[in-house]
Protein backbone atom coordinates (compact mmCIF):
# COMPACT_ATOMS: atom_id res chain seq x y z
CA UNK A 1 0.00 0.00 0.00
CA UNK A 2 2.59 2.17 1.01
CA UNK A 3 4.37 1.76 -2.42
CA UNK A 4 1.38 2.30 -4.34
CA UNK A 5 0.61 5.95 -2.63
CA UNK A 6 4.65 6.67 -2.97
CA UNK A 7 4.19 5.56 -7.11
CA UNK A 8 1.36 7.96 -7.23
CA UNK A 9 2.82 10.83 -5.65
CA UNK A 10 5.90 10.84 -7.80
CA UNK A 11 3.70 9.67 -10.91
CA UNK A 12 1.76 13.44 -10.65
CA UNK A 13 5.03 15.25 -9.75
CA UNK A 14 6.69 14.31 -13.14
CA UNK A 15 3.16 14.66 -14.81
CA UNK A 16 3.07 18.21 -13.93
CA UNK A 17 6.87 18.49 -14.54
CA UNK A 18 5.84 17.45 -17.74
CA UNK A 19 2.64 19.65 -18.36
CA UNK A 20 4.35 22.65 -17.00
CA UNK A 21 7.52 22.03 -19.72
CA UNK A 22 4.69 21.07 -22.75
CA UNK A 23 3.49 24.74 -22.09
CA UNK A 24 6.47 26.46 -21.87
CA UNK A 25 7.86 24.46 -25.55
CA UNK A 26 3.92 25.26 -26.91
CA UNK A 27 4.47 29.29 -26.13
CA UNK A 28 7.76 29.12 -27.48
CA UNK A 29 6.36 27.33 -30.62
CA UNK A 30 4.01 29.98 -30.59
CA UNK A 31 6.20 33.06 -30.74
CA UNK A 32 8.70 31.18 -33.20
CA UNK A 33 5.44 30.54 -35.78
CA UNK A 34 3.81 34.11 -35.53
CA UNK A 35 3.75 36.50 -37.90
CA UNK A 36 7.12 38.53 -38.17
CA UNK A 37 6.76 41.97 -36.49
CA UNK A 38 7.26 45.08 -39.33
CA UNK A 39 9.86 46.19 -36.69
CA UNK A 40 10.33 49.83 -38.19
CA UNK A 41 6.66 50.55 -37.89
CA UNK A 42 6.48 48.96 -34.29
CA UNK A 43 10.11 50.70 -32.79
CA UNK A 44 11.62 53.09 -34.99
CA UNK A 45 13.34 53.73 -37.72
CA UNK A 46 16.82 53.06 -36.56
CA UNK A 47 18.50 50.10 -34.53
CA UNK A 48 21.79 50.43 -32.63
CA UNK A 49 23.96 47.03 -32.91
CA UNK A 50 27.06 47.01 -30.39
CA UNK A 51 29.58 44.37 -31.49
CA UNK A 52 28.17 43.99 -34.88
CA UNK A 53 31.67 43.07 -36.93
CA UNK A 54 31.44 39.34 -36.12
CA UNK A 55 29.08 36.16 -34.63
CA UNK A 56 25.84 37.40 -33.52
CA UNK A 57 26.64 41.21 -33.75
CA UNK A 58 26.74 40.87 -37.08
CA UNK A 59 24.22 38.23 -38.47
CA UNK A 60 21.63 40.23 -36.12
CA UNK A 61 22.97 43.63 -37.95
CA UNK A 62 22.30 41.95 -41.31
CA UNK A 63 18.86 40.93 -40.41
CA UNK A 64 18.13 44.01 -39.24
CA UNK A 65 19.05 45.72 -42.38
CA UNK A 66 17.15 43.13 -44.34
CA UNK A 67 13.93 44.17 -41.90
CA UNK A 68 14.21 47.58 -43.14
CA UNK A 69 16.00 49.71 -40.05
CA UNK A 70 18.76 51.85 -40.57
CA UNK A 71 21.80 50.66 -38.16
CA UNK A 72 24.20 52.74 -35.56
CA UNK A 73 27.28 50.59 -35.18
CA UNK A 74 29.52 50.47 -32.36
CA UNK A 75 32.67 48.87 -32.21
CA UNK A 76 36.69 49.00 -31.60
CA UNK A 77 37.52 48.20 -34.56
CA UNK A 78 37.58 50.64 -37.48
CA UNK A 79 38.11 48.65 -40.36
CA UNK A 80 35.64 46.08 -39.51
CA UNK A 81 33.17 48.47 -38.96
CA UNK A 82 33.89 49.87 -42.13
CA UNK A 83 33.46 46.84 -43.80
CA UNK A 84 30.00 45.86 -42.21
CA UNK A 85 29.03 49.22 -42.86
CA UNK A 86 29.30 49.53 -46.76
CA UNK A 87 27.81 45.48 -46.51
CA UNK A 88 25.20 46.48 -45.39
CA UNK A 89 24.80 49.94 -47.33
CA UNK A 90 25.33 47.78 -50.94
CA UNK A 91 23.34 44.99 -49.97
CA UNK A 92 19.98 46.43 -48.51
CA UNK A 93 20.52 49.97 -49.31
CA UNK A 94 20.28 51.49 -45.68
CA UNK A 95 21.43 54.20 -43.88
CA UNK A 96 24.26 53.34 -41.33
CA UNK A 97 26.39 55.50 -38.58
CA UNK A 98 29.24 53.80 -36.99
CA UNK A 99 30.66 54.84 -33.89
CA UNK A 100 34.41 53.66 -32.47
CA UNK A 101 34.05 52.46 -28.97
CA UNK A 102 36.33 50.54 -26.95
CA UNK A 103 33.67 49.34 -24.02
CA UNK A 104 36.94 48.29 -21.61
CA UNK A 105 37.66 52.18 -21.31
CA UNK A 106 34.33 52.72 -20.30
CA UNK A 107 34.08 55.05 -17.05
CA UNK A 108 37.61 56.70 -18.54
CA UNK A 109 38.08 59.83 -19.98
CA UNK A 110 38.76 58.07 -23.35
CA UNK A 111 35.07 56.01 -22.68
CA UNK A 112 33.70 59.10 -22.01
CA UNK A 113 34.82 60.47 -25.19
CA UNK A 114 33.59 57.65 -27.15
CA UNK A 115 30.15 58.02 -24.85
CA UNK A 116 30.34 61.46 -26.36
CA UNK A 117 30.30 60.42 -29.94
CA UNK A 118 27.56 57.88 -29.49
CA UNK A 119 25.55 60.50 -27.99
CA UNK A 120 26.09 63.18 -31.25
CA UNK A 121 25.67 59.87 -33.14
CA UNK A 122 22.19 58.61 -32.12
CA UNK A 123 20.61 62.50 -31.68
CA UNK A 124 17.59 63.22 -33.50
CA UNK A 125 17.59 59.36 -34.82
CA UNK A 126 14.11 57.29 -34.20
CA UNK A 127 16.08 54.29 -32.33
CA UNK A 128 13.93 51.56 -31.65
CA UNK A 129 16.53 48.53 -31.29
CA UNK A 130 19.16 48.45 -29.26
CA UNK A 131 20.74 44.99 -29.64
CA UNK A 132 23.60 44.71 -26.65
CA UNK A 133 26.03 42.53 -27.93
CA UNK A 134 29.76 43.25 -27.05
CA UNK A 135 30.80 41.04 -24.77
CA UNK A 136 34.01 39.55 -23.12
CA UNK A 137 34.62 35.78 -22.54
CA UNK A 138 38.27 35.50 -21.91
CA UNK A 139 40.44 34.63 -19.91
CA UNK A 140 38.24 31.16 -20.43
CA UNK A 141 38.31 28.59 -17.73
CA UNK A 142 40.70 29.81 -14.63
CA UNK A 143 40.88 30.25 -11.52
CA UNK A 144 40.62 33.82 -9.73
CA UNK A 145 43.59 34.23 -8.26
CA UNK A 146 45.20 32.65 -11.32
CA UNK A 147 44.34 35.71 -14.07
CA UNK A 148 45.53 39.64 -13.12
CA UNK A 149 42.63 41.63 -11.90
CA UNK A 150 42.44 43.72 -15.01
CA UNK A 151 41.32 40.79 -16.99
CA UNK A 152 38.22 40.73 -14.90
CA UNK A 153 38.04 44.85 -14.24
CA UNK A 154 37.81 44.89 -18.09
CA UNK A 155 35.23 41.92 -18.73
CA UNK A 156 32.89 43.47 -15.81
CA UNK A 157 33.92 47.15 -17.78
CA UNK A 158 32.78 45.19 -21.40
CA UNK A 159 29.64 42.97 -20.18
CA UNK A 160 28.49 44.97 -16.94
CA UNK A 161 29.34 49.13 -17.26
CA UNK A 162 29.46 49.46 -20.68
CA UNK A 163 26.17 47.94 -20.93
CA UNK A 164 24.13 49.43 -18.50
CA UNK A 165 25.31 53.30 -20.00
CA UNK A 166 24.31 52.56 -23.52
CA UNK A 167 20.95 51.15 -22.31
CA UNK A 168 20.91 54.29 -20.38
CA UNK A 169 21.68 56.34 -23.29
CA UNK A 170 19.04 55.35 -25.21
CA UNK A 171 16.01 55.03 -23.44
CA UNK A 172 15.51 58.20 -23.05
CA UNK A 173 14.19 58.78 -26.71
CA UNK A 174 12.33 55.24 -26.26
CA UNK A 175 10.55 56.92 -23.34
CA UNK A 176 9.56 60.08 -25.34
CA UNK A 177 8.50 57.88 -27.99
CA UNK A 178 6.37 55.31 -26.62
CA UNK A 179 7.72 52.32 -28.34
CA UNK A 180 11.25 50.64 -28.59
CA UNK A 181 12.78 47.32 -27.99
CA UNK A 182 16.28 46.58 -25.90
CA UNK A 183 17.53 43.23 -26.67
CA UNK A 184 20.43 42.15 -24.33
CA UNK A 185 22.56 39.23 -25.07
CA UNK A 186 23.13 36.73 -22.56
CA UNK A 187 24.90 33.07 -22.00
CA UNK A 188 23.36 29.92 -20.84
CA UNK A 189 26.02 30.31 -18.61
CA UNK A 190 24.34 32.38 -16.09
CA UNK A 191 20.86 30.80 -16.50
CA UNK A 192 20.46 27.06 -16.65
CA UNK A 193 23.49 25.78 -14.35
CA UNK A 194 23.54 26.36 -10.80
CA UNK A 195 27.14 27.16 -11.02
CA UNK A 196 29.72 27.50 -13.34
CA UNK A 197 33.42 26.97 -12.07
CA UNK A 198 36.08 28.43 -13.94
CA UNK A 199 33.97 31.00 -15.16
CA UNK A 200 33.04 33.39 -12.00
CA UNK A 201 33.46 36.06 -12.91
CA UNK A 202 31.30 35.50 -16.97
CA UNK A 203 28.75 33.94 -14.97
CA UNK A 204 28.64 36.67 -12.83
CA UNK A 205 28.26 39.19 -15.56
CA UNK A 206 25.93 37.47 -17.53
CA UNK A 207 23.70 36.99 -14.51
CA UNK A 208 23.71 40.47 -14.24
CA UNK A 209 22.99 40.80 -17.45
CA UNK A 210 19.60 38.22 -17.13
CA UNK A 211 18.41 40.20 -13.80
CA UNK A 212 19.05 43.99 -15.08
CA UNK A 213 16.58 42.73 -18.08
CA UNK A 214 14.01 41.45 -16.24
CA UNK A 215 13.74 44.52 -13.95
CA UNK A 216 14.02 46.80 -17.08
CA UNK A 217 11.35 44.49 -18.49
CA UNK A 218 8.91 45.35 -15.72
CA UNK A 219 9.82 49.28 -15.45
CA UNK A 220 9.40 50.01 -19.04
CA UNK A 221 5.96 47.73 -19.80
CA UNK A 222 3.34 50.86 -19.32
CA UNK A 223 6.12 53.19 -21.75
CA UNK A 224 5.79 50.11 -24.52
CA UNK A 225 9.03 48.82 -24.64
CA UNK A 226 9.84 45.38 -25.16
CA UNK A 227 13.18 44.33 -22.88
CA UNK A 228 14.96 40.75 -23.61
CA UNK A 229 17.37 38.61 -22.47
Amino acid sequence: MAASVWFFWMASLGAIQVFALSIRLLANLVLFLRRPKDLCRTYGAWAVVTGPTSGIGRAMSLELARSGLNLVLVGRDPARLRHISEMISRTYAMQTKTVLFDFSLVSTVQGEEAMSRFREAVAGLDVGVLVNNSGVAKPGAVYLHEVDVEAWVRMICVNVLALTEVTAEVLPGMVRRGRGAVVNIGSGSGSVLPSHPLYSVYVATKRYVAELSRSLSVEYESACIDVQC
